[in-house]
């Protein structure tokens, strides 16, 4: 990625669920210099936590201790309710943060959604969150690892609900969202988006099922006729091989599993999740709270690392766009 020394973006970082491991990995990504140097941040969460993890504080690095677990308390790698309800307090208080200009963009650490739901809160994700708070209506997770980037049309949503979530406005807009976004943060001025079909051999016709010529091929045809580069719709098992992948600039997935599985187990180590759609920049690991290695020192903090670092370069990006048109 390009770096841009003209301007240094602050960047909040959320600890997620103290039993798990977001503050291991949140330290060893901070550990390396390359990392500092991108951005200031301000880590928000449980000192106490950081500190039994080997947290370190820098010139850049700012502290802000929310003192919600008590550490004789704490149960390294278990689900409970104290915790959830810490993880979701160093969100609302990031959320803060992001309001009131004194933190630029976000990079979340892995939380427990029974945890959270535990302590008293609804919480469908972070993603969710986020843009309720900020009044975004429009808005997509997309994951980056490699040279793939693909969204998936439903999220966290059970199997057997995916086909009534898959509208001709919903991928329309997944595909109009996911172009717009190519062009501003990724700088792609001709974005190339694949869209993957909803069953298999992408309904071979309407054979396997309608939904391809009920839904998803007006979508494409819509953002065609909008100037926009959308092709599809593609067999999922096949369209995710890196020889096909490569004639793309993304991967519209349209469901959980069928965009995930593939990127995981090419890039899992690399692979950052991106809200897009905010009015700012959030990147997320691409995995959990890991609760089986926590307290270990075992994490691999690969894809903190990855998020830290493409969040400094967008917010970079974004800062710097602002800063040219005012």
């Amino acid at each position: 990625m390009i770096r841009h020394h003209a301007i240094r973006p602050k960047l909040g970082i959320t600890l997620g669920d103290p039993a798990g491991i977001g503050a291991e990995i949140t330290v060893k990504a901070l550990r390396s210099e390359r990392i500092r140097t991108l951005a200031d941040f301000v880590i928000i969460g449980d000192h106490s936590v950081y500190m039994r993890d080997g947290g370190e504080l820098a010139e850049n690095i700012e502290f802000l201790d929310m003192r919600m677990i008590d550490p004789s308390q704490l149960q390294i790698g278990k689900t409970n309710a104290a915790c959830g309800k810490a993880a979701y307090a160093y969100l609302r208080k990031a959320i803060d943060l992001l309001r009131s200009g004194t933190v630029d963009g976000l990079v979340t650490a892995p939380v427990s959604k029974e945890a959270i739901m535990l302590s008293g809160e609804h919480f469908p994700g972070h993603t969710e969150v986020l843009a309720d708070a900020f009044g975004i209506k429009d808005f997509e997770m997309m994951f980056a690892g490699g040279p793939f980037k693909t969204i998936i049309v439903t999220r966290h949503v059970p199997l057997k609900d995916v086909p009534k979530g898959i509208t001709r406005e919903k991928v329309l807009k997944s595909i109009e969202l996911c172009d717009r976004t190519l062009r501003t943060l990724f700088k792609i001025p001709q974005p190339r988006i694949a869209v993957c079909g909803l069953n298999p051999h992408a309904g071979e016709g309407g054979k396997l099922g309608l939904e391809e010529q009920e839904t998803v091929i007006p979508a494409i045809q819509a953002a065609k006729q909008n100037g926009i580069m959308a092709e599809g719709p593609f067999a999922a098992d096949t369209l995710f091989i890196p020889s096909n992948a490569k004639s793309y600039d993304l991967i519209i997935a349209m469901y959980h599993d069928q965009g995930l599985t593939p990127i995981k187990a090419l890039y899992f180590t690399q692979l950052v999740n991106l809200t897009i759609g905010l009015p700012f920049i959030r990147t997320s690991t691409a995995h959990g709270t890991a609760f089986d290695i926590a307290g270990k020192n075992r994490a691999d903090a690969s894809s903190m690392t990855e998020a830290i670092i493409m969040a400094a370069d967008l917010t970079t990006k974004q800062l710097l766009s602002r800063r040219s048109s005012s």
